[in-house]
């Protein structure tokens, strides 16, 4: 997601700096926001001359300290693994300028959790983006326990700026989005793992019967079946409630590298 939340920002003339592990995956990144601000193009969203002005606010970099240097919103989009997340805090912490908000794109993981990892906690909130970033209009804007009115108050004004709908929420496992969305997901997965119908069929009865654009199934390959393992897993320890448990043939096909879109196969095949 965080190609999605750089192409937000420097398509609305904030520039940004694009922070990666790998040159390769920076290469990526870049290559993808070109692809979408393509299309973008084709369908006369935009001009030719924006999306070269949007690239050009983009500065890609393998570097935590330069990157957060000389910024005043650090937006960190990690996978939703606490540890890998701690790790990535700490090096910005370090390396931040002292009135920098920091904000995180987890979808459950606790703010007032991550918070504590920094020195800043009133400057810590939750930015949730919805994917793909540059057409989902909603962002969950999450206070933790210490946020400050200030920090939210420009969360909420940057959201607006990026033509997003901020919508507060507070910090409990999984917020709102994923607390409703992830149990009925894992519902499906049940379904499909005792036998009531197909992938194809659960999808369909949630598409024409409560008119859904996509259904549960291959919203969850779209999302990533690790990723919403990793969610579940959060809620479930977050509530101590057997109603988040993962099913079991969730746990078998991220076992199995079965992940969804990004492997090429999940509920379904996109090989």
């Amino acid at each position: 997601m965080g190609n999605g939340i750089a192409h937000v920002f420097a398509m609305n003339r904030i520039p940004v700096n694009l922070i990666e592990t790998k040159q390769e995956f920076a290469d990526k990144a870049m290559a993808t926001i070109d692809k979408n601000l393509e299309r973008m193009v084709s369908k006369e969203k935009i001009t030719a001359e924006e999306k070269v002005t949007t690239l050009d606010s983009i500065n890609a970099t393998l570097s935590i300290a330069d990157g957060v240097k000389d910024v005043d919103l650090i937006v960190e989009a990690v996978p939703e693994n606490f540890d890998i997340k701690k790790s990535v805090w700490e090096a910005v912490e370090a390396n931040a300028q002292d009135h920098a908000i920091f904000a995180s794109n987890t979808s459950s993981i606790s703010i007032t959790k991550l918070a504590a990892l920094t020195g800043r906690p009133e400057k810590f909130i939750g930015m949730h983006f919805f994917n793909p970033v540059p057409v989902m209009k909603l962002v969950e804007i999450v206070r933790g326990l210490e946020t400050d009115d200030e920090t939210y108050n420009v969360v909420e004004k940057t959201s607006k700026l990026l033509a997003k709908v901020p919508v507060p929420v507070n910090d409990f496992p999984g917020f709102v989005s994923n607390r409703v969305l992830m149990p009925m997901i894992n519902e499906a997965i049940f379904c499909v793992h005792e036998g009531v119908a197909t992938p194809e069929n659960v999808d369909e009865v949630m598409k024409l019967g409560m008119a859904h654009p996509m259904g549960p199934l291959r919203l969850a390959d779209f999302i990533g079946l690790d990723v919403c393992l990793d969610i579940l897993n959060v809620l479930y320890e977050g509530f101590k409630d057997p109603k988040y448990r993962p099913a079991p043939l969730l746990v078998k096909m991220v076992d199995a590298g079965k992940l969804g879109n990004k492997t090429g196969e999940g509920f379904y095949n996109y090989k």
